[in-house]
């Protein structure tokens, strides 16, 4: 074959083909583009009707790879692709990708489950899939969470929905859960009115539900009372550290020991 016959050939063939595949090339860079800016509509009129932020990104991904298999078929169909057996053959490939992808489509099926039945949504403090943190986004696949120390936590979401989920914040109230232990030979009624002293002047504690400070176990070396108030859910971490702070130096300030764990050693010396 001489040069001018290969020279030929391949100006037969951008002649033929190049067109094609320009024409294929602009229809997936616009299409793609459009698909972006119709997910960024939807999202702004869904906005508008004060849809639920959660269910308004997750109806933006669905939208957008959606139109995005539209843009593909019709860049395959430009390039003289027969797109029915092209359709044929990608459902044949599907059930084999969708064996070998399981674990993917189960954190699908468990996102669309996030989203339709809401167990909690973005903003939420949530103890789910091993990790506590607020939600920053629920996507198809996954759900990241923002913990206490400022690190992005990305957790499948099939780990969240297998496993028991804790909406921390979902209440605007909370019971703080406290237990304090004084000494056998301390009194007791001294104890609970030094308790009840302390929560009366805390103006964040909330009068309804009331306050129960109860004995609740002579342990082995301690007598413990549970103390038990309720706040509003912004003030739960503040009101607990300021209440264990306050109730050691008011025991410490009216005598009462706080027990703790303790071993006594005795050394008997045996005669030789």
């Amino acid at each position: 074959m001489d040069v001018q016959e290969i020279i030929k050939q391949i100006t037969e063939f951008i002649t033929n083909y190049a067109w094609n595949v320009l024409g294929s090339l602009l229809i997936f860079i616009v299409g793609k583009w459009l698909a972006k800016k119709s997910a960024s509509l939807l999202g702004k009129i869904l906005t508008k009707q004060n849809v639920d932020e959660t269910l308004i990104s997750f109806l933006d991904n669905i939208a957008y790879y959606a139109l995005m298999v539209v843009v593909l078929m019709a860049a395959a169909d430009q390039l003289g692709i027969d797109t029915t057996s092209f359709l044929a053959i990608f459902g044949a490939a599907g059930l084999a990708v969708g064996l070998a992808l399981k674990d993917s489509l189960g954190n699908f099926a468990s996102g669309v489950m996030l989203v339709f039945f809401r167990p909690f949504k973005i903003g939420d403090v949530v103890s789910a899939g091993g990790v506590t943190g607020k939600v920053e986004t629920i996507s198809i696949f996954n759900t990241i969470f923002l913990t206490p120390d400022n690190q992005r936590m990305i957790v499948p979401n099939g780990q969240i929905t297998a496993g028991v989920i804790q909406n921390i914040n979902a209440n605007p109230t909370r019971r703080l859960d406290l237990v304090f232990g004084i000494g056998y030979e301390d009194n007791i009624l001294t104890a609970k009115a030094i308790f009840k002293n302390i929560l009366e002047a805390d103006p964040r504690i909330l009068d309804e539900p009331s306050p129960q400070i109860v004995v609740s176990e002579l342990a082995d070396s301690s007598v413990n009372f549970f103390i038990r108030p309720w706040v509003n859910t912004a003030d739960y971490w503040g009101v607990k550290f300021d209440l264990n702070e306050k109730i050691k130096l008011a025991l410490d300030e009216a005598g009462i020991s706080i027990p703790y764990p303790q071993t006594d050693v005795h050394l008997h010396q045996v005669e030789k």
